[in-house]
Order: structure tokens, then sequence, then C-alpha cells
């Protein structure tokens, strides 16, 4: 008799510990979403406390393991769009993103077969490649600016300017 109730409080202090896992889990899944602010782990910190709720009335630690995952992913599924739309709800374009579209001077011919070419946009030069390889730039040139990779931007002829093509 001694040794059925030697089983029973082994196995009932290892639920307790699993709980006790289950809720440190939790804290420090919290823990980091509020260090980062980052919206990262906090749905994983759910699926922990749904898991920590499970260890206290005895489910088996796979049916809690089943439910951490699956709460987890249920709730970065259903949440994750919502909760970006608002936290970038302020992020600020750079100047950058505002020279797509515009227009700017060829300063210097733009090849990209030579790995040359500048261009002023607002002021400021900057190094520029073509949009399409094969078609060069000649100084004075009108272009538009279509994206920028890094910090070179990425042009193709402006409607009131005509591109030359190597031959």
């Amino acid at each position: 008799m001694k040794n059925g109730a030697d089983a029973g409080s082994v196995e009932e202090r290892g639920m307790k510990m699993v709980s006790i896992y289950w809720l440190i889990a939790f804290v420090v899944l919290v823990g980091i979403e509020i260090a980062t602010l980052a919206l990262t782990t906090i749905w994983f910190a759910g699926g922990a406390f749904v898991a920590f709720l499970l260890s206290l009335f005895g489910v088996r630690v796979e049916v809690q393991l089943a439910a951490f995952v699956v709460v987890s992913f249920l709730m970065l599924y259903l949440t994750r769009p919502m909760s970006i739309r608002y936290v970038n709800s302020n992020a600020v374009r750079t100047n950058v993103d505002d020279l797509i579209g515009r227009d700017a001077r060829v300063t210097a011919e733009i090849n990209n077969a030579l790995g040359t070419g500048t261009a002023v946009v607002g002021g400021q030069e900057w190094t520029a490649r073509s949009e399409e390889d094969g078609t060069t730039y000649a100084v004075g040139t009108t272009v538009r600016i279509r994206s920028i990779q890094g910090v070179k931007l990425i042009v193709s002829v402006a409607e009131t300017s005509a591109p030359q093509t190597e031959e």
C-alpha cells in the first residue's frame, strides 16, 4: 500500500512541476513581449497560459502540448494581421520613398554595362542605373525614378525624353 501512495504522490508532484513549467513559460514569453514590443511572443504566451490551465485540471501532458501548439497558432493566424495594422499605423515613410515616381536630371551618362551614371533629384546627386540593361541616358536627359535599390536610383525614360539604345 505504501508503494501505491508514493506513486500517486510522485505523479502529483510531476503534474505540479508541469504546471510550474507552463507558468514559467508564460511569464518568460510575456516578459519578452514587454521587452521587445514586437508582437513576436504574445501568441505563444496565450498558448502557454491555456496549457497551464489544462495542467491545473490534471490533463495529460500530450494534450497540454497539443493545446499549446493549436492555441498559439490560432491566435497567431487570427490576430496577427489586425495587430500588425495597429502597430504599424504610425509608420513614417522616409524621404527616399517620396522619390519614386519623380523626375531626375542625368549628370553623368547612365550606362549599366559600364556601371556608370548619376542623376540629381531634389538637389542631391545619386548613383543611377537604367531599369533596362542596354539602355543608356546621356547627360541632361530627364529620367523617371522607378525604384531605389540600396543607394542607387533605378530609372527609365521620362515621358518627355527619349533614351539612347546601345547597338
